[in-house]
């Protein structure tokens, strides 16, 4: 049988050719409405005895304003996976859940449930540079069970720390950027999807806790509430909330051993988090105040209220004290003055919503073995230290020397079993790691996904013991693409701050372990700086130093000489005891720590390694 004909045009070649190949692309995209990497949602069998997590889901957090979805979630550090049950309200036609570095729509790590219009389906995506979605080659997320409830649907699913999958996010600890969306219309391809066209969110949590189980407070324990007065949150999206509340007259010292937060029942999508502050006991009187923290007409004492107490984020379980230890309140020398922060986080705007929520103190005047401390580590707060404008990636490190620690600290040390990180808006990452005899020891706490607007207290996986003569390096990581001036240190929201606040027992007189630059070698590099731009008319010294930075030209070479000089010029230490004062000491000119060995990062099963496990440390007899 002849098959072509002699006469066959070249056109007809060419008409008959792209017909096949559309055929072709018709047969593969029929092939793709039924993904054979996905599950189909209404075929899946759950099985409760072996899938099902060993325990309940302790931790949990609202991730729309709404409250219409909500992630609840376990953690089994002996597999090293995490137990996720997504909640659903008013559900449509699918949701994404993801994560990604800082909360971006791209380059995400998704999972997606969907419907063709027919059929729903769950699957491990991915998210490219654009924002196009796709089903991932390898399927890290394994859907245990569905159920389905009035007006609510749950997903119940895990997926393990680490899978070893390029597109997937390395769950760890420290702050996890969560992105969701909402689908309003069956996909017949999810390929079909942008993220950029659909409607999304961000939340930010702290995925891995420790799972130690929850101590039992003493039978004498007392109750106090930091509240907000009955607020009407303003209907902005962001709004930080200030209000001054005295102790009880004549209050006995007394240890703080647990704090919870206390959240106005249907405000729980909008309080983001909270923070109670001890005022300075030499400020006598605060004045009465209920207002917005960023007014410029609020009294000016309540700058003297910076002692952090307590500190809950959004996502935040009970935080206890160990069973050896608890925080002073009350008594004499102390504050009869505490101030509360609530932040609202209000971007639908919504009006006429009364607020009371706060934080619930518990203590006992029944005092434990030691009394808690917080020491603030890192960078003093001053524009000698500053950040380059347009840089991606800017170090600055603020050290706790071993000359510090040897004058201040006890024979044994002391334990550190909680810390704040701190930094303001450029702040991308923060880590302060312990190093003992030139050599890193343990990490203290890091959090590389760091985010001013999630800072919370949070309880070590395993406690510190930090020895005198230890060195304690605070090292933070900045972003200042945005930024055409240079960002030096300061108390302003557009300044920056590199702070660790390290919760610890037995508490000692140091308060302050902190350093910056000397101020005689940074004159010396803004001299340098100015001749080598060919500026011979430099006023260094007669202006202050934010102005000689924001007078520099910053290129290149001038930031790379900044971060040669912060990293091998002397410091000035502030080894400060309560009082404010040093300890008696030479403590200008120090020499910059020297670490001659550096902590590998732990490798997950897939790369050849075994991670830590959630232990408490051992406590000091």
């Amino acid at each position: 049988m002849r098959i072509f004909n002699k006469n066959l045009r070249l056109q007809d070649v060419t008409i008959m050719y792209f017909t096949a190949l559309a055929a072709v692309m018709v047969i593969l995209v029929a092939s793709y409405q039924v993904p054979s990497s996905a599950v189909e949602v209404s075929s899946l069998k759950s099985n409760p005895s072996s899938s099902l997590p060993p325990l309940p889901m302790p931790f949990r957090v609202p991730l729309d304003p709404r409250g219409e979805l909500q992630l609840a979630w376990n953690i089994s550090y002996a597999d090293q996976k995490i137990y996720m049950e997504l909640r659903i309200a008013n559900l449509k036609h699918g949701v994404i859940l993801g994560m990604s570095d800082r909360g971006e729509l791209t380059n995400a790590d998704l999972v997606v449930l969907w419907d063709s219009g027919t059929k729903s389906y769950f699957g491990d995506a991915w998210s490219d540079s654009k924002g196009h979605v796709s089903l991932d080659s390898q399927q890290d997320y394994e859907l245990i069970e569905t159920k389905q409830a009035p007006n609510s649907c749950y997903l119940l699913f895990k997926r393990s720390f680490s899978t070893c999958d390029p597109r997937d996010y390395l769950i760890e600890e420290g702050t996890v950027h969560i992105i969701y969306g909402f689908l309003d219309q069956p996909l017949a391809s999810l390929e079909q999807l942008n993220l950029s066209q659909i409607h999304t969110g961000l939340q930010r949590v702290l995925l891995l806790r420790p799972d130690t189980p929850s101590p039992t407070l003493p039978p004498d324990v007392q109750k106090l509430e930091v509240l907000a007065p009955n607020v009407i949150i303003p209907n902005q999206e962001t709004t930080y909330w200030c209000f001054i509340q005295k102790l009880p007259e004549n209050m006995p010292k007394s240890h703080i051993v647990m704090y919870e937060s206390v959240i106005t029942p249907g405000n729980e999508a909008i309080v983001h988090h909270i923070e109670v502050f001890e005022c300075s006991p030499d400020v006598r009187d605060v004045p009465e105040y209920s207002g917005s923290c960023d007014d410029k007409m609020k009294p000016s004492k309540l700058n003297f209220c910076r002692h952090v107490l307590a500190a809950w984020a959004m996502g935040a379980e009970a935080f206890y004290y160990p069973p050896d230890a608890g925080l002073p309140i009350g008594g004499p020398g102390s504050s009869r003055f505490l101030r509360l922060e609530v932040h609202y986080h209000n971007p639908l705007l919504i009006s006429d919503r009364h607020d009371s929520s706060g934080i619930r103190l518990h203590f006992t005047p029944s005092l434990r073995r030691y009394d808690a401390g917080i020491m603030e580590l890192g960078l003093v707060y001053t524009p000698v230290m500053a950040i380059p404008p347009k840089q991606h990636t800017f170090y600055l490190s603020g050290y706790c020397t071993s000359k510090c620690t040897q004058t201040a600290l006890p024979p044994g040390g002391i334990y550190i079993f909680a810390s704040q990180l701190h930094t303001h808006l450029a702040g991308r990452g923060v880590r302060t790691v312990l190093v003992r005899g030139g050599k890193e020891l343990e990490v203290v706490q890091e959090d590389q996904h760091f985010s001013t607007h999630y800072q919370t207290i949070r309880v070590l996986l395993k406690m510190v013991n930090v020895l005198p003569g230890d060195v304690l390096i605070t090292k933070c990581t900045y972003n200042t693409e945005d930024r055409s001036k240079p960002t030096v240190g300061g108390f302003g929201i557009m300044e920056e701050m590199c702070v660790n606040y390290i919760h610890y027992y037995p508490r000692t007189r140091l308060e302050l372990c902190k350093t910056h630059v000397d101020p005689g070698y940074l004159q010396k590099y803004f001299n340098f700086i100015n001749r080598f731009h060919g500026n011979d008319q430099c006023a260094c010294g007669e202006v202050n130093v934010t102005e000689q930075y924001s007078q520099l030209q910053w290129d290149a070479f001038t930031g790379e000489v900044l971060d040669s000089l912060y990293n091998t010029a002397p410091m000035s230490m502030h080894c400060n005891q309560s009082s404010a004062r040093l300890f008696p000491g030479e403590w200008d000119k120090q020499p910059v720590p020297v670490v001659t060995s550096i902590l590998e990062k732990p490798r997950y099963p897939c790369e050849g390694g075994v991670l830590p496990t959630s232990q408490p440390a051992t406590p000091p007899n």
